[in-house]
């Protein structure tokens, strides 16, 4: 599996690589923003690690531009405790984002969750099942979401949420089984990973139909499907 790894820091980059590289990945690291773009765009990659700060745009820049033409994962590095990055990269669809200076560790298992996220557990007969809530339909097998028989784009991390909602419509899911089953790890305290992702699908939601479906806010709890 090939990794696309976008980071100006030689030294931290190169560190990163071999470590990706010995837990079976395939990384290739480049160096500038455009450079990243080119590589996300190219369909060689199935996941992109980008870091916020490039020398040529900024990586929110560099997943704008990305957004528009794929759909392909994206982990963010962020500045520790630099929020307003971390809610800005999430509301324009990175997929999970890894505080710098990072563990290695911690970043091939959030890879791996992103990852698990799109290629999840074919053997489970429920999640063969087609999703439906009105003229809404979410297909876990072709990864396919359509309004009215038309499709609509969501990253991996908004399937997933969509999905666990559209299959308990009669109960409030609560934050903490939307990160574990749809982000793939336990919500950290001041997370807000899962309420930016449902924000997301609501602005999303809201364009395609009219605020005919809409995802309830049952707070301090989580969300439920109206």
């Amino acid at each position: 599996m090939k990794i696309l790894l976008v980071d100006d820091d030689l030294e931290l980059g190169a560190m990163l690589s071999d470590y990706l590289q010995g837990e079976g990945f395939e990384a290739s690291l480049v160096l500038t923003g455009q450079a990243g773009i080119d590589g996300a765009l190219s369909g060689k990659f199935q996941a992109v690690i980008l870091d916020i700060m490039l020398p040529d745009m900024s990586g929110i820049d560099v997943l704008r531009q990305v957004r528009q033409g794929s759909r392909i994962p994206v982990i963010m590095l962020t500045a520790k405790g630099d929020n307003i990055d971390r809610v800005i990269g999430l509301e324009m669809g990175a997929d999970d984002y890894v505080p710098k200076p990072c563990y290695p560790r911690e970043l091939v298992a959030r890879l791996r969750a992103v990852l698990r996220r799109i290629d999840e557990q074919p053997a489970q007969p429920e999640k063969k099942e087609v999703a439906r809530w009105r003229d809404l339909t979410l297909n876990p097998a072709t990864r396919i979401s359509e309004w009215k028989n038309k499709p609509f784009d969501l990253t991996a991390s908004e399937f997933n949420l969509l999905d666990l909602l559209l299959r308990s419509p009669d109960r409030v899911v609560t934050k903490d089984e939307l990160s574990e089953q749809g982000l793939g790890r336990p919500r950290e305290a001041y997370d807000r990973s899962v309420d930016v992702h449902i924000s997301n699908i609501r602005q999303k939601l809201a364009g395609l139909t009219g605020d005919a479906i809409n995802i309830e806010t049952v707070r301090s709890i989580g969300y439920r499907i109206r």
